[in-house]
């Protein structure tokens, strides 16, 4: 593979319905991966809760992190412990516990098999100023690593081999061989706004 660099735009994501609001396959790895299947190795979404009260999925195996996009989240995971989430906190639990959550918000999602580890992180880009990113390979045990920026609100432009524009909804996959050698990606914010972005960092 030795790296890729892909864009999916806010237009091609896939968006399904269930029963407390609707949710938004981002990306799936492998990309022919079925989500009904659990035969992904890390999958991204986003979804909009419109209850006030509901159920998780049940996913066996699966590891997730949850990060707060708009709203107020309380998740009750039975016999385990209560989180009370505000925008842009994280909470990781297990696809195998017993999850209730309480509250209407959007939310985004990591889910990574056993086979897998990551983390999410949130990026303020004020107005007219850029940020730079450090691509460290800290998990050498793995053979690939993803660093994948989820752009929630403002415009970006994403600087490694080349400059790439990214809007608001819009994804940007950099999958790379761990021992690829690239230092850093910078992020240029020319708007007038600020941009919040959500980065995941996936090793697989």
């Amino acid at each position: 593979m030795a790296c890729n660099i892909k864009v999916i735009r806010n237009q091609e994501h896939k968006v399904s319905e269930w029963s407390g609001g609707t949710t938004t396959q981002l990306y799936i790895y492998p990309e022919e991966s079925i989500y009904s299947e659990l035969d992904f190795k890390w999958r991204l979404s986003s979804a909009r809760v419109d209850v006030e009260e509901s159920t998780f999925t049940h996913l066996p195996g699966i590891d997730r992190k949850i990060m707060i996009i708009d709203g107020k989240l309380t998740l009750e995971h039975e016999e385990k412990y209560i989180a009370e989430l505000n925008e842009f906190d994280i909470d990781s639990f297990s696809g195998d516990w017993t999850t209730r959550s309480y509250g209407k918000v959007t939310d985004f999602n990591l889910m990574m098999n056993k086979k897998c580890t990551g983390d999410l992180e949130y990026i303020l880009v004020k107005s007219d100023s850029s940020k730079e990113i450090k691509l460290i390979n800290k998990q050498q045990i793995y053979n690939h690593i993803a660093d994948v920026l989820y752009c929630v609100s403002g415009e970006i432009t994403v600087e490694l081999d080349s400059a790439i524009d990214i809007y608001k909804g819009d994804l940007f996959v950099f999958t790379r061989d761990i021992n690829y050698d690239v230092k850093k990606l910078s992020i240029f914010n020319k708007s007038k706004d600020c941009a919040k972005i959500i980065r995941s960092i996936i090793y697989y």
